[in-house]
């Protein structure tokens, strides 16, 4: 398989989404000599152009792509080239309304905006084949051709009759018999068992609570059809181009996709990650994106879109402060990435997307957005010798799993004041201000290179992912879970006593008694013999067996009953312990499980973080700070020596080698 390495060799990919058709041709040669100003050598061609391309069905309107494709080789810039087929033309809904997703209500998802194709549809499907086979097979032997896109941020749900007929062929090939669906959904309940397959219908609008194990199947049956749709248009390029990499962009911690099961099937991982710069701890949460795909990547990785200012997509919109996206762009290359895009190089005037920034604002190149871009891409072009192609390793791993987060979504559950992905955020950050360097896993990867496993919060996992637990902790590794870790099955069945009983003994629990989830606002008081804490979200009624009790609740129903607790190498949180208990929480369990800082007594808000033999150091907080090093560097930006200590001013950025 190809790889990033053969669209980047020793450089980081540096620039954006160019959309050129937005604008008269006679702002290309301008483009060129902005893009080579700023050492851009990469953008992303033709990923909203399919109505340009093929105006009416069957015709082909390349002439301008071919210019472009010329032009941007001929001034040294590479391209990875977009299959269109996130928006399909006007053409297609009116003549084919068959194509149009459905609601879960069966109303109609209009064209008018993008993503407007159900992914079932032969006739979609059809027609993006065809135009996929002819870019691949008219610019396969392009020299400006770096990478294939296929796509755009898969997002699409339908639940139209085309689609309940697909669902059905994927269940039948899951559960062979209708018998054995009836047993893993649990259809004994409220008179839901199938006859027949034909009476079998995706989790359509429904009177009261769906079934849930339907629910859960039809978010797994969404996400593999989607990746059908990805894999057959990569099957076209890769058939014309084996040599030339291929990647779609996940949007960042999506509920919509296995990114872990997509991963497998993309030769480059790419991401778009938008932090919201009026987040105190955007920083965090921008590595957390950044963590989960190199682990999905296992190695380099991409950014395909940040933004160079403002989104528009939030409720108010603030652009980035000065130097805050040099910050973020190397933040990224620090944790693995080998390219770092934008969306998009030229601000849009018209469209629903005219007030998401870009590398060129609408101020222009006199700008502060394409001045600062200027600055971002002279040291990235400083970095690539050193950096590009090396790695992040990490002896943390955080699990995640998209199963467990779609059954945990489920309208029947305990809370709906539990979002997973602010359980698990809350997780990373602790280890993140701790300094611990972090990977993420799938809880049936193999998880022995690291000395401690962190599960903030799987409610289900399959027998495998128990016993790889287990085989963890039996093997000498430090594993420490969250509240309702393995209460169900891979078919969303509770387990008895509360939790799988191999976890349980490796708990030392003997029973969940209750679960006890907490009103919004409530908070149970915690103490583990030196400081109290609160823990919010929820609590548990446990009776112990052979475990430790390390902190125990002094406040509400459960008080003098155990909130924290271990058992040899594996520990239990029955709540959500505030941001700074968990962190020293964490941060005990990984030092005596041997995982250390990066550097150790840093500043607050001072990440730093070693990449091959390069250590980053990112200032996130809100003023200067000066951080003491072990030794003498240079700093790979300024080509300063650099020895005992460093000044970091705000959103400031040192690359010690």
């Amino acid at each position: 398989m190809p790889s990033l390495n053969d669209a980047t060799g020793p450089r980081i990919l540096f620039g954006g989404d160019y959309n050129p058709e937005q604008w008269p041709e006679e702002t290309w040669l301008e483009d060129m000599r902005l893009m080579k100003e700023a050492e851009v050598n990469s953008v992303t061609v033709g990923v909203f152009s399919w109505a340009k391309i093929e105006p009416r069905p069957g015709e082909r309107h390349l002439g301008w792509l071919d210019r472009l494709m010329d032009l941007l080789h001929q001034h040294g810039t590479g391209v990875v080239l977009a299959t269109p087929t996130a928006s399909p033309p006007a053409w297609m809904g009116t003549l084919h309304p068959d194509t149009l997703p459905r609601g879960e209500d069966g109303s109609i998802i209009w064209y008018g905006s993008r993503q407007h194709f159900c992914p079932s549809s032969p006739v979609y499907r059809a027609y993006a084949a065809a135009i996929t086979k002819d870019l691949a097979e008219r610019y396969g032997d392009h020299p400006a051709l770096r990478m294939w896109h296929i796509n755009n941020e898969y997002c699409t749900f339908c639940w139209c009759d085309g689609t309940a007929r697909h669902f059905r062929r994927w269940l039948r090939q899951r559960y062979t018999t209708i018998d054995a669906l009836n047993e893993a959904w649990g259809t004994a309940f409220w008179s839901q068992r199938y006859d027949t397959w034909e009476q079998v219908i995706p989790p359509r609008k429904a009177q009261y609570l769906r079934n849930p194990a339907c629910t859960l199947d039809f978010r797994r049956f969404t996400s593999d059809t989607l990746l059908e749709c990805y894999t057959a248009e990569r099957d076209i390029v890769a058939a014309r181009t084996p040599h030339i990499p291929v990647t779609t962009n996940f949007m960042p911690f999506w509920t919509g996709q296995d990114a872990w099961k997509w991963a497998g099937e993309e030769d480059v991982v790419s991401v778009d990650v938008y932090p919201d710069p009026a987040d105190p701890h955007a920083g965090q949460y921008g590595a957390m994106i950044q963590d989960m795909t190199r682990s999905q990547a296992r190695g380099p990785w991409m950014v395909m879109e940040q933004a160079a200012g403002a989104v528009n997509f939030r409720g108010v919109n603030v652009p980035k402060p000065r130097g805050l996206g040099r910050l973020w762009s190397l933040q990224a290359v620090a944790r693995g990435a080998d390219a770092v895009c934008h969306f998009q190089w030229r601000q849009s005037r018209q469209g629903a997307e005219k007030f998401h920034s870009a590398m060129v604002s609408h101020a222009g190149e006199h700008g502060r957005a394409y001045q600062e871009i200027k600055r971002i891409g002279a040291e990235l072009s400083r970095l690539g010798e050193s950096v590009a192609g090396t790695r992040v390793i990490s002896e943390v791993a955080i699990l995640h799993d998209w199963d467990s987060w779609w059954a945990d979504e489920q309208e029947g559950r305990l809370s709906s004041e539990v979002h997973y992905p602010t359980v698990v955020r809350a997780w990373h950050r602790a280890l993140w201000e701790a300094g611990v360097t972090t990977d993420f896993a799938h809880p049936e990867h193999d998880l022995s290179p690291y000395r401690l496993v962190v599960v903030p919060h799987l409610y289900l996992l399959t027998d495998a992912a128990v016993d790889s637990l287990v085989a963890h902790v039996r093997g000498g590794g430090t594993l420490v879970c969250g509240f309702m870790t393995g209460a169900a099955d891979q078919d969303d069945r509770i387990r008895p006593g509360g939790m799988d009983e191999r976890l349980r003994d490796l708990f030392g629990i003997r029973l969940v008694h209750e679960w006890w989830p907490l009103p919004a606002g409530e908070k149970v008081v915690c103490d583990d013999g030196l400081r109290p804490f609160r823990g919010s979200l929820w609590a548990e009624e446990l009776e112990l067996s052979a475990a430790e009790t390390v902190a125990t609740y002094r406040s509400g129903e459960l008080v003098g009953m155990p909130a924290v607790l271990r058992h040899g190498g594996a520990w239990y949180v029955s709540t959500l312990p505030e941001p700074t208990a968990l962190r020293e929480l964490l941060a005990r369990v990984a030092c005596e499980a041997g995982a250390r800082p990066v550097l150790e007594n840093r500043p607050p808000g001072l990440e730093a973080i070693s990449r091959g033999d390069v250590l980053f150091l990112l200032n996130h907080a809100p003023g200067p700070v000066t951080v003491d090093v072990p030794g003498p560097y240079r700093d790979l930006i300024t080509g300063d020596r650099v020895e005992g200590s460093v000044r970091l001013e705000r959103h400031g950025v040192a690359v010690l080698a």
